[in-house]
């Protein structure tokens, strides 16, 4: 039986935790050539690259990644076996890791994720966003539980995972009070020449808007392209231009942002989908988070 050396295992989650071994070597009180010394005599035991230079700190390797998973896992384990031995309540809830797409609405990933915060066994979510290939690809070596995306995985992507839709809306567009009050009339015609906050063309929305626009024969005038849908809000709510959001969360939006409803369509729709390596989701939360959606968690 090979035996794991945990000295170093905790040495190696230490420095990738920290981001680089001086920080680390601060932490463990450890001169850094030992600490250094260490980590690649777990390398060498592994037969695997865990860390690679990335300027000035320390990147994870695919690899990497997922011991760093682990050894969380065992030294939480240990924490918790410690708690239990001081009479310590040591019952741990279970984590939900996900990833979520930076094109997907705050509001919407709220509405969705929530469920899991619901169930009987107490679950702790775990969220980190980014693009979304970034994060299929971190989902195929297990760094996420699920991928919320607003595109399903298509044949380019090299990633064995499947697509599990959590349903979809129509959206609206909303304006400050004066311009949303101007451009209302006659809608949608009247957002022809009509200011515009964009998605980037690299979006599924801003697809689906441009082919709209073209059929009910419309040119709005782009004010700016802005990838991040919290930033357009907020662009949005200052008067610089009318912006598109799902219709589901409207009301949220008019509250948080004090712009009005200009319109909306069901001709262009924006639809959700968590993306797992399962076919047959196994994690109960996200297994309650298909569920709900299926009961209408978008309608």
């Amino acid at each position: 039986m090979e035996w794991l050396n945990y000295h170093h295992l905790l040495y190696f989650y230490t420095v990738a935790r920290e981001g680089s071994v001086t920080k680390a070597s601060e932490v463990l009180r450890l001169a850094q050539p030992t600490l250094s010394g260490q980590i690649r005599k777990l390398e060498e035991s592994l037969d695997e690259k865990l860390l690679v230079r990335d300027g000035r700190n320390l990147a994870l390797t695919d690899v990497g990644r997922m011991v760093y998973r682990y050894a969380e896992e065992i030294f939480s384990l240990g924490r918790e076996m410690q708690d239990a031995l001081r009479g310590r309540p040591s019952h741990r809830p279970a984590k939900l890791l996900v990833g979520i797409s930076d094109a997907v609405p705050k509001l919407v990933c709220h509405r969705l994720l929530k469920t899991a915060l619901t169930l009987d066994e107490p679950v702790e979510l775990v969220l980190h966003e980014g693009k979304t290939n970034d994060l299929l690809a971190a989902l195929a070596v297990q760094e996420y539980d699920m991928v919320l995306t607003d595109a399903p995985l298509g044949p380019p992507v090299r990633v064995k995972a499947y697509n599990h839709s959590l349903g979809g809306c129509g959206i609206g567009f909303f304006g400050e009070p004066s311009l949303a009050k101007r451009h209302r009339r006659r809608f949608p015609k009247g957002l022809d020449q009509a200011p515009m906050l964009l998605p980037t063309s690299n979006t599924s929305l801003r697809h689906s808007l441009d082919r709209w626009f073209d059929s009910v024969g419309i040119r709005p005038t782009p004010i700016a392209e802005i990838e991040d849908t919290a930033l357009m809000k907020v662009f949005g709510q200052h008067g610089t231009g009318i912006f598109a959001a799902p219709i589901v969360v409207a009301d949220e939006i008019r509250k948080t942002h004090g712009v009005h409803l200009v319109g909306r369509t069901e001709d262009v729709r924006e639809e959700f989908y968590a993306i797992t390596v399962e076919r047959r989701i196994t994690h109960p939360a996200v297994a309650a988070i298909a569920e709900a959606a299926r009961g209408g968690t978008l309608a």
